[in-house]
């Protein structure tokens, strides 16, 4: 059978954070949080057996409000970052908070209905720029030589610099964009190329690119989509493609040298798309997910770091290899290479694993989160 059905895990909440356990190789993991304005919110760890195709959790209660966004650093185990909506008197605010857990791996098992036991959080460092306003994006350093971040908050941009062993940050440099010409933040991302020296922002329907060694813009896509912007994700083999995704139901694959027009754009989603995700090993291999409950697999292996797929050594005029060559091409091409339905609801979150490349969590707003693969029959095509 070319696909293994999924795994599906429910939440007692509504939900809209996810992000894979950056620092953990050995195991498929993920981080969930709950929005729930009645109840306290929750944090829920997930860890995936792929062998015996379970599932089980660790609950941490999250002390602070509705959680909108997870991030976990490449470089230290046990931290977790939050971006949730706080009330301050009579307005509601968007903060962000650093904490330190304790994992316990295989803690209990979905079929484990009573005695769940709730872990707790410990408080790092909490970033609260009211002043300022609200927060829009959390973005860790992308490899593990630095525990540096990025916090967008609506027209700045903060570097900061976390000591782990203690609980402070200290603020390396930061810049503000005019917010009367400029539109404010809405996601980001950090460029993993170039020394991890770049973010890429959105700004309403346009891209943008900072350099954070000046904390000066570098290049602008303008009007990168007819509507908002929604994700952003960077190609982890070619230093200069970006994706983005919004409200105009597409997806769409920028070289940052020419931002006049993309190298291709996805037109496969019935309504908006919220995420797009490239694969953190294959860059042929495109996740996306939408408003209309359906999670796209893609290959797109025309604009990869393996436009011809990775084909076998042969010497010249040897007609076995070259027939097995053009095979290989043909079996490549460009398009939807799996549709997930498994969703009810709008699928509001998407993550690779960060140790397993051919496994993926999807998030939709009614608490459902799906385990699926990438069907074996394109591993193998991308393999071979």
């Amino acid at each position: 059978m070319d696909y293994d059905a999924p795994v599906i895990y429910g939440l007692e909440f509504q939900s809209r954070a996810l992000t894979s356990y950056s620092a953990e190789n050995d195991l498929v993991q993920f981080f969930v949080g709950t929005q729930s304005l009645r109840c306290t919110n929750q944090i829920h760890l997930i860890t995936f057996d792929d062998e015996a195709n379970s599932i089980s959790k660790q609950i941490f209660n999250h002390p602070e409000g509705e959680i909108w966004s997870l991030a976990t650093p490449p470089s230290q185990k046990n931290i977790l970052t939050s971006v949730y909506s706080k009330v301050n008197g009579n307005k509601t605010e968007m903060q962000a908070t650093v904490w330190k857990f304790i994992s316990e791996d295989g803690d209990i098992s979905i079929s484990d209905e009573e005695n769940t036991i709730t872990s707790t959080l410990t408080e790092i460092f909490k970033i609260n720029n009211s002043d300022l306003g609200d927060i829009k994006g959390f973005l860790w350093y992308p490899s593990v030589e630095k525990n540096d971040f990025v916090v967008l908050i609506e027209n700045h941009i903060q570097l900061y610099s976390l000591d782990i062993n203690g609980s402070s940050a200290a603020l390396i440099s930061e810049t503000m964009i005019d917010g009367k010409l400029h539109p404010k933040f809405t996601t980001g991302i950090w460029d993993p190329h170039h020394n991890c020296t770049s973010i890429v922002t959105a700004q309403d329907t346009s891209v943008k690119g900072w350099d954070l060694r000046s904390m000066k813009q570098t290049y602008t896509i303008e009007n990168a989509h007819t509507y908002l912007v929604r994700n952003l994700s960077y190609n982890p083999n070619k230093q200069y493609y970006v994706a983005s995704c919004g409200d105009d139901c597409k997806a769409k694959f920028w070289d940052v040298r020419k931002v006049n027009e993309p190298v291709k754009i996805l037109n496969d989603h019935s309504h908006w798309v919220w995420n797009v995700k490239y694969n953190h090993f294959h860059d042929q291999l495109v996740l996306t997910s939408s408003s209309d409950g359906t999670v796209l697999l893609n290959n797109l292996s025309s604009i990869s770091s393996e436009p011809f797929g990775n084909l076998l050594n042969d010497e010249d005029g040897d007609d076995d290899n070259e027939a097995d060559k053009n095979d290989h091409h043909s079996t490549l091409a460009d398009g939807i290479v799996m549709r997930y339905d498994e969703h009810e609801d709008s699928v509001y979150a998407l993550e690779w694993s960060s140790s397993d490349p051919w496994l993926f969590a999807s998030l939709s707003y009614d608490g459902r989160l799906v385990m699926s693969r990438v069907p074996r029959s394109i591993k193998y095509q991308i393999l071979l």
